[in-house]
């Protein structure tokens, strides 16, 4: 019964954060800009994670100390990434970018190498030259994309994964400093707030939330709820059932995300992009941690 459950809040929460994607693109269908967008987000995400903490008699616990982990989470992981998933949202497929974000073990388990955090092993190397070479069919035959023209989009949404790698490794870096995740959640909501305001306004990419509402005003919020759901579900399954277990979620995100996407948005997509998948998700299983 333990173990269904798992599966079941395994398949849940995948569900939850492959649907994002397709919610995105329909934010962006009107024109609505990063920075716009990042500011209800994070209002949102900041409510939210707040509730969950006070919910659970956690402290908010917003020090000094603690300000360097808030603003690396916050540029690393939330405001940058989603400059470049947000522009390329715009122009790629949701298909393509739910592809895509598969490449975050794969970006991650070099850096961890680099950094001392992992050993040498050749499966994980063959993992992440999967993943190169599921790069290189999405931006190399002219059938893979729509429009072969944008292929400049998917290197900059292969931005995105990369700087959760680098987010990754820099929590591990900086160790847990008595904060658990959604306390660093919250913190880094709030540093990024900061930085999406002022970018929103200066740029022209004020949202107003008094206007009439349609489909994509509606997908805004929705993508919040969403993505703050589906990271509180991680937190509460890699407590009850690790981390390895939890880290599974990697290949079933992207199968949602494109699966979603083909239904609810009439999406398609050549051989090499259904080729590329096929090689991103190998490379995930290859690069995934071995042990807990």
């Amino acid at each position: 019964m333990k173990n269904a459950l798992n599966y079941g809040v395994l398949v849940f929460m995948a569900l939850i954060w492959g649907a994002v994607f397709p919610i995105t693109k329909i934010a962006v269908s009107t024109g609505y800009k990063p920075f716009g967008i990042m500011v209800w987000q994070m209002v949102i995400g900041i409510a939210l994670s707040a509730a969950f903490l006070l919910l659970r008699g956690k402290r908010l616990n917003f020090s000094r100390k603690n300000l360097p982990i808030y603003i690396g989470v916050a540029l690393l992981g939330t405001v940058l990434p989603n400059y470049f998933s947000y522009t390329a949202s715009a122009e790629l497929p949701a298909g393509i970018i739910s592809i895509l974000i598969a490449l975050v073990p794969l970006f991650s388990m070099p850096i961890a190498l680099l950094m001392g955090f992992e050993r040498f092993n050749w499966l994980r190397l063959l993992g992440a030259l999967s993943g190169a070479v599921a790069l290189l069919l999405l931006i190399g035959p002219e059938a893979s994309l729509p429009d072969p023209s944008k292929f400049w989009f998917v290197l900059l949404m292969a931005g995105a994964p990369l700087l959760y790698g680098l987010e990754g490794n820099f929590l591990t870096y900086m160790g847990e400093r008595g904060l658990d995740a959604t306390q660093t959640l919250f913190g880094a909501t709030v540093i990024a707030l900061a930085c999406a305001l002022p970018l929103a306004l200066l740029t022209g990419q004020w949202i107003n939330p008094a206007q009439p509402w349609g489909v994509p005003e509606w997908a805004i919020p929705a993508g919040a709820v969403l993505n703050i759901t589906a990271y509180i579900l991680y937190v509460w399954l890699i407590h009850r059932a690790g981390p390895v277990f939890s880290s599974q979620v990697a290949y079933l995100v992207t199968g949602w995300g494109v699966l979603i996407s083909i239904v609810f948005l009439g999406e398609s997509y050549s051989i090499w992009v259904w080729a590329a998948m096929g090689l991103m998700l190998l490379g995930v299983a290859l690069v995934r941690p071995s042990k807990a």
